[in-house]
């Protein structure tokens, strides 16, 4: 025993150790010291107090120094440390993140732990480092050269903002069943079959499928949903021309709302989503008469995420769809079962994004202009 350090509590002292044991939520170390100290106040020699906490021979005697040559606060506390020192310094650092986002080097299509570490000992004075130590520091600043994300990156003009604010504004109408705003999309969806036949769950057990599959194809999903009422129509179709959209706004003019003096459709700049295609599929006196019950509005380029039918077209994906089907009457068997079961559920969109929260979180994208508004 080391009797130049001897630990002894006082009951207070006894009390509060006892209490944090008892009770778990410290750090580990902190519960270890505190084990520590209960001991060497026992009479229990530094040997004994090791073995049984596990922990070293000099972890127990810095814990009843740091008591004795102190008080309690300090002995359950850590001493920082501070570690070894840092292989790059500022000036390297920056020379690093700035080469990580530079192109990378020929015949390579992008930056590699291994590439970085070799282009900074050619740039600096290192004799080696390690793809660790680049990591490390490429962490820190949120770095990763070796991926990258596909975004559809949109500019924002007056055109975007102008687009914007027409569909925000649609949303924040109060219903009105004489002027309905319906949004529209498409999804292509693959028909993808089984080579083997699944092996189903059972107790202990998840269902397995091969992965090897067969490809049947592709077909087109048209969705609808309103705005202001929770209704949605899926409609599947072989393909997404210029006549299946025509079909698909007169089937919202004669079909779903025949009441309506004026549906207000929201959907994407996609080019069979006109006037034009319904005078392609129709005679002209027949695309007239649909037309002047339709008004056409357009999210902004590279900005599907106005469109609430996207985000009914992921719960879609997901409730319905994530599996394999390779036939196309299954498949509209399947959504029509999902459609049915999601309207009569009375499922709705909550649309929380307004014009006002526009201008506030997106005011730094919206252009500059000289005039006072």
């Amino acid at each position: 025993m080391n009797v130049r350090y001897r630990v002894e509590l006082s009951q207070g002292e006894r009390g509060e150790l006892t209490a944090m044991l008892s009770k778990g939520k410290r750090a580990a170390r902190k519960l270890k010291r505190a084990q520590i100290l209960l001991a060497a106040d026992a009479g229990r020699s530094d040997e004994e107090i090791a073995r049984a906490v596990s922990v070293g021979g000099s972890t127990v005697y810095r814990t009843k120094r740091r008591f004795v040559e102190g008080n309690l606060e300090r002995a359950l506390s850590e001493d920082s440390r501070p570690g070894a020192e840092r292989k790059l310094t500022g000036k390297e650092e920056a020379l690093l993140v700035a080469t990580a986002c530079a192109n990378p080097p020929e015949g390579r299509a992008r930056w590699t732990l291994e590439l970085l570490a070799d282009a900074m000992v050619r740039l600096t004075d290192h004799d080696s480092l390690s793809s660790e130590t680049v990591r490390r520091r490429l962490a820190e600043n949120g770095l990763k050269p070796w991926r990258k994300d596909m975004w559809c990156i949109p500019k924002v003009d007056g055109e975007y903002v102008a687009r914007m604010e027409d569909v925000l504004d649609l949303y924040a109408e109060a219903p009105d069943p004489q002027r309905p705003v319906v949004c529209f999309d498409e999804s292509p969806v693959q028909l993808i079959g089984e080579v083997r036949q699944p092996i189903p769950a059972e107790p202990g057990q998840l269902e397995r499928y091969d992965c090897e599959y067969r490809r049947n194809g592709t077909v087109n999903l048209f969705v609808c949903i309103d705005v202001h009422r929770p209704w949605r129509k899926v409609k599947v179709t072989e393909r997404r021309a210029a006549e299946d959209y025509a079909h698909c706004m007169r089937e919202l003019v004669d079909v779903h709302y025949p009441e309506a003096a004026c549906i207000r459709v929201v959907q994407d700049n996609l080019s069979t989503h006109s006037a034009g295609a319904l005078y392609e599929a129709f005679a002209p006196a027949e695309a007239r008469r649909i037309l002047r019950r339709l008004e056409f509005h357009y999210t902004p380029k590279h900005a599907s995420w106005l469109n609430m039918v996207e985000i009914e077209i992921g719960v879609l994906r997901g409730q319905c769809l994530d599996r394999r089907i390779d036939d196309p009457d299954w498949l509209r068997r399947e959504i029509d079962a999902w459609e049915r079961q999601r309207n009569a559920a009375g499922a709705r969109i909550r649309w929380m994004f307004t014009t006002e929260k526009a201008r506030a979180k997106m005011g730094r994208a919206y252009p500059v202009t000289s005039k006072e508004s």
